[in-house]
């Protein structure tokens, strides 16, 4: 009979101790997402032009939203993925984890939220690998924007993420972003796939 080795800190929501980006580096992603082109963020996980499972929502999502390129930020690229490798071993143990999809660079603007949502679907047809874990990633400094915590269900407290420090957790795992009601909240969010869950 062999044994399965578990990690030995399991958790589905794992918050760093430690910035995962310096200012510095907060500031140069932040300058490499608003050249990229924007656009409002759409809600649902649908197959370009499916409207009825994809599109823009203002009663569920405000936000703007752009991706970044892996050939523009690839010394960033490697500093996550030593992140998730790391994480994904000490606490979650999915197999094959990696990055599948490019950064999302996100600008929550005074009034802007996200309502509770999981980010992997039920539908797994419709990703490209399944999603497995969540990262979002503070690049404000928190003095320059107010409200726009981060609600996990299940979790007790609202995140208050420090610059450049990061939250990680199981995409399938609801969550959400309260309104932002000063200033401008700047995040990264990234998802991390595999081969199906077992």
């Amino acid at each position: 009979m062999t044994l399965l080795l578990e990690p030995r800190w399991k958790s589905y929501v794992v918050e760093s101790t430690e910035s995962v980006l310096t200012p510095a580096q907060c500031d140069d992603i932040i300058k490499t997402g608003q050249a990229q082109p924007n656009q409002d963020a759409s809600v649902g996980v649908g197959k370009p032009g499916d409207k009825k499972r994809s599109g823009i929502d203002k009663k569920k999502r405000v936000t703007t939203i752009s991706w970044i390129p892996f050939s523009v930020a690839k010394p960033f690229y490697t500093t996550i993925e030593r992140w998730i490798l790391n994480t994904n071993a000490n606490h979650f143990g999915f197999d094959g984890v990696k990055i599948t999809e490019q950064a999302q660079y996100t600008e929550y603007p005074k009034g802007g939220f996200y309502e509770w949502h999981m980010d992997s679907s039920i539908e797994m047809s419709d990703m490209p690998t399944v999603r497995k874990i969540s990262m979002t990633l503070l690049l404000s400094d928190p003095k320059d924007f107010k409200g726009g915590e981060l609600e996990i269900l299940g979790n007790k407290k609202r995140v208050n993420l420090k610059r450049g420090h990061a939250i990680f957790f199981a995409s399938f795992i609801r969550h959400r972003v309260k309104p932002v009601t000063k200033g401008n909240r700047k995040s990264l969010v990234m998802w991390f796939g595999g081969p199906p869950l077992k």
